[in-house]
């Protein structure tokens, strides 16, 4: 089978293989099962998410790698900052109890930023490679994230028990 990133002419061989690995853990985080008898399937991203509290964290972290990957490969602050958004989507949306781990098992977040990534690399515009403080940047605000993905559950915990005992 041809390696479908030969086919892109502006990428460097070692470019290819972070591609291709990067695919790899995407694959993983949003598909790496099907649910047998179906068309759906599902990676280990929803299934950390419905690890109270760290879980959402965990997926973020690994989700993160994508994007700081997709930095050191050039990748232009508008690609980026969709990456960005997409997510910021998952990891927030995902972060509520049981509604936002069904929309985990549907909102596929790394293949889209991979999809991102792999048309940036096949038509790069004249779009400035994002520069260091720019990546600064997402790294604290992916750390603020993680920090709210934390916060959120703990506080709806703590507000049902409250609701609970009566406290």
């Amino acid at each position: 089978m041809p390696d479908p990133y030969s086919q892109i002419p502006h990428i460097a061989p070692d470019a290819t293989s972070s591609l291709r690995r990067l695919r790899q853990l995407s694959r993983v985080l949003d598909q790496a099962f099907t649910i047998p008898g179906t068309r759906v399937s599902v990676g280990l991203d929803p299934l950390l998410g419905l690890i109270p509290v760290g879980g959402d964290v965990l997926g973020l972290v690994f989700s993160s790698y994508i994007i700081l990957e997709s930095a050191r490969m050039g990748a232009s602050k508008a690609t980026l900052g969709r990456m960005i958004l997409n997510l910021i989507i998952d990891s927030l949306v995902g972060s509520l109890p049981v509604g936002g781990d069904l929309f985990d098992f549907a909102w596929k977040s790394n293949e889209y930023n991979i999809k991102l990534l792999e048309e940036h690399l096949k038509s790069p515009r004249s779009n400035q490679k994002a520069d260091t403080w720019f990546v600064l940047a997402v790294l604290v605000g992916l750390l603020l994230i993680g920090i709210v993905l934390i916060t959120i559950p703990v506080i709806l915990i703590s507000a049902l028990w409250r609701l609970l005992t009566g406290a």
